[in-house]
């Protein structure tokens, strides 16, 4: 197989994923190499693809499988899936797995996340800068037979297996709006929810990867207004939006409010505790400071850890961690391979929601403890020197203690905030959470004031 050029490698080739426009970054010749390398690099026997529904991404998960087919795998073609869909198909088949997947990029974009046997995750420190190279230099023409590509039905079993990891089977009926985004939960929320005594409301269903309603990324609240207007014009219990790829799920409630993804974290590190007394929960440095309370009060071990899923996995692995959660709606699973999974974080809100009489806001009340900011991005040119700057200012203050595991973290005794660079645009990420919304928007005001200019310290 012949070379793809290193500098449109090292465009499409990113921390965590392989991800670009299609054609002119990433097309069928660069996905056939991918799965040429990728077979060669792991050299499994099998492996396992998934797609969402982009059009693009049928053909590019065919591509992926001629290349691993080529170098003499057997490849196990899932079809249209979810990724959490694909980690259970790696987990359950212990082999290694690609899903065709931009998530909720725009429709021009498609990308590949790879993992290997049991969902491990595959990143720039663990496989991927390698693979970049393979890639580079051409796969060369493996000698045995080639592979087959079989098609087999993954969604059956993977609805069976998440209903098996959360016991829904009591719960009271509920009426659930689902906005799937026109993304991949519009084919997964059907089966999973069968059996269940749920009067499903579906928003978005049409499997289209133009997103012709809003764009299938629940972080921005745009994206969830429709959801808010569902639920409360409904009269419904509960809403759920997920994003394109469905391993992202953010919660509304009854009344028609976004729930912070920290108090889903809270409350399924809660349910997970009470089966596992003593077990470790990790959480990011940007959750709530009521996360890592409730997680000791309920007799656990929180553990912080940087943004991003692929610190997230490697610390609950490294600790055994029951179950781990993000700010940014990435729920992960000991029992689900350490893997992450939107659809059985929302199992476990509708599982809590149903075992007990209250409406959701009630239920969840206790685990909302602060006001928080919510992330806000500014465009700085000198990310480190305006950080250090800030740092500057709060370190001298009484009772003010820092860190720098993520960006810079400022902490007192009734607020915190972090302020964190991208890493892909010159933007400092600011969040900031304290006891009351009063001293959160002052706070909140002052940081933003020495981070945009406008404020001398």
């Amino acid at each position: 197989m012949g070379s793809v050029g290193v500098g449109e490698l090292a465009e499409i080739f990113k921390a965590y994923d392989i991800r670009g426009v299609v054609p002119d970054d990433l097309d069928e010749h660069v996905a056939e190499a991918v799965g040429a390398a990728f077979a060669r690099q792991t050299g499994a026997r099998q492996l396992v693809t998934v797609h969402d529904m982009r059009t693009s991404s049928a053909p590019l998960a065919e591509a992926f499988g001629r290349g691993a087919t080529a170098q003499g795998a057997e490849v196990i073609s899932g079809g249209l899936g979810s990724t959490d869909m694909l980690y259970y198909a790696s987990g359950v088949l212990g082999i290694p797995g690609a899903m065709i997947t931009a998530s909720h990029n725009p429709a021009r974009y498609n990308g590949i996340k790879l993992c290997r046997a049991g969902a491990k995750p595959v990143g720039q420190e663990t496989g991927l800068a390698e693979l970049k190279e393979m890639v580079a230099a051409g796969v060369p023409a493996a000698t045995g037979p080639a592979g087959h590509i079989v098609t087999q039905d993954l969604l059956t079993g993977y609805a069976e297996h998440l209903k098996k990891l959360v016991d829904v089977s009591a719960i009271r009926p509920l009426k659930v709006v689902v906005d799937a985004g026109n993304g991949m939960a519009g084919h997964t929320v059907p089966t999973v929810f069968t059996g269940l005594p749920i009067d499903l409301v579906p928003m978005y269903f049409e499997l289209d990867g133009t997103f012709p309603n809003h764009e299938a990324n629940p972080i921005d609240p745009e994206n969830l207004r429709d959801l808010q207007r569902k639920v409360t014009e409904t009269g419904a219990d509960i809403g759920l939006a997920f994003d394109g790829d469905a391993d992202r799920c953010f919660v509304v409630d009854e009344r028609g409010e976004i729930v912070s993804p920290s108090v889903p974290t809270a409350l399924i590190a809660a349910r997970e505790l009470a089966g596992e007394p003593g077990a470790t929960v990790i959480h990011n440095l940007i959750t709530s400071r009521a996360v890592p309370e409730i997680i000791a009060e309920n007799g656990g071990t929180p553990v912080r850890t940087r943004v991003g899923h692929s610190f997230i996995k490697a610390e609950m692995a490294r600790t055994g961690a029951i179950f781990g959660g993000e700010h940014s709606g990435h729920f992960y699973f000991r029992d689900f391979w350490f893997a992450d999974s939107g659809m059985l974080a929302a199992l476990h809100v509708l599982a809590a929601l149903g075992h007990q009489d209250a409406p959701l806001s009630a239920l969840l009340a206790e685990y909302a403890r602060y006001s928080a900011s919510g992330e806000i991005n500014s465009e700085v040119a000198d990310q480190a020197g305006i950080t250090a700057q800030v740092h500057e200012v709060y370190a001298s203050r009484p009772g003010v203690t820092s860190d720098d595991l993520d960006g810079l973290t400022v902490q007192a005794p009734d607020w915190w905030f972090n302020l964190r660079p991208s890493n892909t645009e010159p933007l400092l990420r600011l969040n900031v959470e304290a006891a009351d919304q009063a001293t959160m928007e002052s706070l909140r005001d002052e940081v933003l004031g020495l981070v945009r200019g406008t404020s001398r310290p």
